[in-house]
């Protein structure tokens, strides 16, 4: 789906920080179509856009922080990032990156949600984010994964408003009538060192020959493909420098 203009309060971007630029885009260019346009500026540091069919869909980083972990991250779309920095303090949620600018492009913060997850605000000026999402070789799926559901829930519809659709085990987030998430609590199958995060599933034609391919070019599968009935196929994988991502096929018909 194009987007050409962001949904304020819902996902906008997808950032992956990692040891190794460029085996991240070798890696996610041959298993999702991306295509890497690194800024020029000397300031940006080789932050790196990824482009699909020329469309900038995510972006990935140098780790910026010593003991920083490689990983996705998600960025929600705010109309102002000072103000919403200050509904996440007053919801208990924390601060790791004051709000800045990204020369002309937009404002943006580090935040995490009361139980630890981290996720950042971005504030759109000359670039409002991804070009397209929920289609194939695209952020589609956005999931919490937090030990504590109740506190992640009351934060996340006090600062965002999102809607809450609760099933058994599963909560989706959505606005406008319109999912673009869940959440999920982290039971003893997640093994204490793994802090509360949001993993980031990304559509594809076939997820197990994806997730076949991932291997092949180093990654690894920690959850091979699995149904959801009535709703698509998932797995879940880390790329070769450890960064999670998750899969995803949706049913068709």
């Amino acid at each position: 789906m194009k987007i050409t203009e962001p949904q304020l309060g819902a996902p906008c971007w997808a950032e992956l920080g990692t040891t190794d630029i460029k085996a991240a885009e070798s890696f996610y260019g041959s298993l999702l179509g991306w295509a890497p346009e690194e800024n020029p500026h000397p300031k940006a540091g080789g932050y790196t856009q990824l482009l699909l069919d020329g469309d900038p869909v995510a972006a990935v980083s140098p780790l910026y922080q010593p003991g920083q972990p490689v990983s996705w991250t998600v960025s929600i779309a705010v109309a102002d990032t000072d103000a919403t920095v200050a509904a996440v303090t007053a919801a208990g949620g924390s601060v790791l990156a004051e709000p800045m600018d990204v020369f002309d492009l937009g404002r943006f913060a580090v935040v995490a949600d009361p139980t630890g997850a981290v996720f950042t605000l971005w504030q759109a000026r000359k670039f409002t984010g991804a070009a397209r999402l929920n289609e194939l070789g695209t952020l589609c799926w956005i999931e919490l994964r937090t030990r504590d559901t109740a506190a992640a829930q009351k934060f996340y519809t006090e600062v965002f408003g999102w809607t809450v659709t609760a099933g058994e085990g599963y909560t989706q987030f959505g606005l406008g009538g319109s999912d673009f998430g869940g959440m999920m609590p982290m039971g003893p199958d997640f093994p204490e060192g793994i802090p509360p995060h949001w993993a980031l599933y990304f559509g594809v034609e076939d997820v197990d020959a994806s997730a076949a391919q991932a291997t092949e070019l180093g990654g690894l599968v920690h959850v091979p493909g699995t149904d959801i009935p009535g709703t698509g196929r998932f797995a879940i994988l880390t790329d070769p420098q450890g960064g999670a991502f998750a899969l995803y096929q949706e049913t068709k018909g």
